[in-house]
């Protein structure tokens, strides 16, 4: 399977013109033989970087713009990235913020090549601020969906660093671990490799690159927050890691652009007669893992 991992820029805080947007990125990655095309973090409309820097509950004004622009999980943006995945024929995986009710959550999709919505996933924690703009999911959605490569799932952020949150996706199989992030340290890009150390998968970590030109002028109290046109909201770290822990492209910054790497069961199989996490290498004489799936 030849995956790519897609690090834009959306349309900030316009769903259809970032839905649009996914749809002419998919198309280039699928042009180029992508068979899985992966977003990144809460990236329709876009995720709600003021939340770190404006006073808590003083954000109304763009919480509301931003929540009129959230995605109604099923609703017509959510059909319109179904479409996309079956018009180029493409697994593809994409951050989206899905209202539900008066909750707005960090949710991610998976589309399937004919368009189905096969599973979604709903951030656990929402970080600091973040808890301002999201409700927290549950372990109803820790999801993976099975393609004719193998079993494709993964968590968001840094839900990434929850131990008990990688177990349960590692007993479900996982062969490729997606991790969209708004994370930009040099410790994230570690992380991915331990991850795919640890879970003898290949890891996709997919971020934005938004900076403060991106955010329109017409908004009102744009200058006072994003006033300064150097200032990266965030800069990318789009990077992809095989089973062994191997970096196979990116990391990229400061950029938009498209990483791909080739898939292969022969590089897992033989990676995990080494460590397989849940087989030969697991201790369930000695741990036990429950999780809460209702």
């Amino acid at each position: 399977m030849k995956i790519a991992a897609v690090q834009a820029a959306p349309v900030f805080c316009d769903r259809e013109a970032t839905v649009e947007k996914v749809g002419t990125l998919t198309k280039e990655a699928a042009a180029n033989g992508a068979e899985l095309v992966v977003f990144p973090e809460a990236f329709v409309p876009t995720y709600p970087d003021w939340v770190w820097r404006t006073t808590p509950w003083a954000d109304g004004d763009w919480y509301a713009r931003w929540a009129d622009q959230c995605v109604d999980v099923p609703g017509p943006a959510c059909d319109a990235l179904g479409a996309a995945a079956a018009e180029h024929g493409v697994y593809l995986a994409i951050g989206v913020n899905e209202r539900a009710g008066g909750t707005i959550y960090n949710t991610l999709l998976y589309f399937g090549p004919d368009g189905a919505l096969l599973a979604k996933h709903r951030k656990l924690m929402p970080t600091g601020g973040e808890r301002l703009a999201w409700g927290q999911g549950d372990g109803s959605t820790l999801a993976v969906i099975d393609t004719p490569f193998g079993r494709v799932g993964g968590l968001i952020c840094w839900e990434n660093y929850m131990p008990l949150a990688r177990a349960a996706m590692y007993e479900q199989g996982i062969d490729i671990w997606l991790a969209p992030t708004w994370d930009n340290s040099d410790v994230w890009v570690a992380s991915m490799r331990h991850i795919a150390k640890e879970g003898r998968c290949y890891v996709v970590g997919v971020n934005s690159c938004l900076r403060a030109t991106d955010v329109p002028e017409s908004i009102p109290g744009r200058d006072e927050i994003y006033g300064d046109a150097d200032d990266w909201m965030s800069r990318g770290n789009t990077v992809i890691v095989d089973p062994d822990g191997t970096i196979l492209a990116g990391p990229i910054t400061e950029q938009e652009g498209i990483l791909y790497a080739d898939a292969d069961r022969e590089t897992i199989t033989r990676s995990r007669r080494q460590f397989d996490v849940t087989g030969h290498y697991a201790r369930p004489d000695v741990f036990r893992l429950d999780v809460r799936t209702d």
